[in-house]
């Protein structure tokens, strides 16, 4: 471990040498690199810095304890330095876990009523303003580009864009089925029913990302936008479909106001489609089914119950179970995903040990 984090340091002192030189700071994209690069290590940085001063502090504070007069006072000091080194080891470790490249981007997010009909989509909204609420809490911003109303309130189908710091990294565990188990409204006899909507999250696609759509590969659709937009929304042709003719991936945007935003949109969600189908065809060939990943990501496994009458939520995949499902649905998710990040982090340290061992 500490040749690695000996390498990430002198490649941090690098990265800062360079950004004082004259030919990289005048060149903007030089710099944004570097600067991109020292961000993502800062963090390991700062703590080994910790690290290596509780180790220096162990060594002067192991000779103090020599001493007639200081050696008492110097045991107890000892004490607490090694219960600090034990906790920054800890931390380096879970630091020097492979971060997931695209945990910095920002997330492309589809919910759908499933099994259900209308209280399917009533929970499909329920989600809908569960995850907006969190980003709020987040200081995450959000947009939709495109959405089918249900019959009854909530959404057939919501697409929206959620903007922030680190988004990915947060909401990447929500793809899969959630489950819902109450007694609808629409439910004139009272009687509890299940039912599911589905979530399926992606990395947005960037200008890090290169994927190469040929324009020939597509067919573009222009109709009246039939969801909300603003004043005028529904009086002209300005909603866009983009089919995807070799892998049949249809995208729609109906929400901005032009038909020349809606296509801007509609092709960046569409790069963000294709990318995500290269994602799963790399994962299959390279054997994805790694013991640290935390479900498929897949839309059909459940992943979690909402059971109203207990306001209980359970995540099936790492057997976590809370009884504020008010707060969760309200957006107070931190809980949650942080239970899912831990267990993450848990598996892939194993993973890593288990690796070293067979080696």
């Amino acid at each position: 471990m500490i040749e690695r984090l000996e390498a990430t340091l002198q490649k941090y002192q690098e990265l800062e040498t360079e950004l004082t030189k004259p030919e990289v700071l005048s060149d903007i994209k030089k710099t944004r690199e570097y600067s991109k690069k020292m961000a993502e290590l800062e963090d390991i940085v700062n703590c080994y810095k910790k690290y290596k001063k509780v180790l220096a502090d162990i060594e002067s504070t192991k000779e103090m304890t020599k001493d007639p007069e200081l050696g008492e006072m110097a045991k107890e000091e000892l004490k607490s330095l090694e219960e600090e080194k034990a906790k920054l080891d800890s931390e380096l470790e879970i630091l020097l876990i492979p971060k997931d490249p695209n945990d910095g981007k920002n997330v492309v997010m589809e919910i759908r009523g499933a099994a259900g009909g209308d209280e399917a989509n009533i929970f499909a909204g329920d989600l809908f303003r569960m995850y907006t609420r969190y980003a709020e809490k987040k200081g995450f911003s959000y947009q939709v580009y495109n959405s089918v109303d249900g019959t009854a309130g909530g959404f057939s189908q919501i697409e929206l864009i959620i903007k922030g710091a680190n988004a990915y990294s947060l909401l990447k565990y929500e793809s899969g089925s959630h489950r819902v188990q109450r007694v609808p409204v629409t439910e004139s006899n009272g009687r509890l029913q299940t039912s599911t909507a589905t979530v399926l999250v992606m990395p947005e696609a960037d200008d890090d990302i290169d994927i190469e759509i040929n324009p020939n590969d597509l067919r573009i659709d222009i109709y009246r936008s039939s969801g909300c937009g603003g004043q005028g929304v529904n009086t002209t042709d300005s909603a866009v479909r983009i089919t995807h003719l070799p892998t049949n991936t249809v995208v729609t945007c109906q929400n901005e106001r032009s038909q020349i935003q809606n296509k801007e949109q509609a092709l960046k969600v569409l790069k963000t489609r294709l990318y995500e189908l290269e994602e799963q065809k790399r994962l299959e060939e390279a054997g994805s089914a790694r013991r640290s990943k935390i479900g498929t990501g897949d839309r059909a496994e459940k992943i979690r119950t909402y059971n109203y009458p207990q306001n209980r939520v359970t995540d099936h995949r790492i057997g976590y179970t809370t009884n504020n499902l008010d707060r969760v649905m309200d957006g107070y998710l931190d809980d949650v995903i942080d239970a899912l990040i831990q267990e993450d982090q848990k598996r892939k340290l194993s993973e890593g040990t288990e690796d070293n061992d067979s080696r």
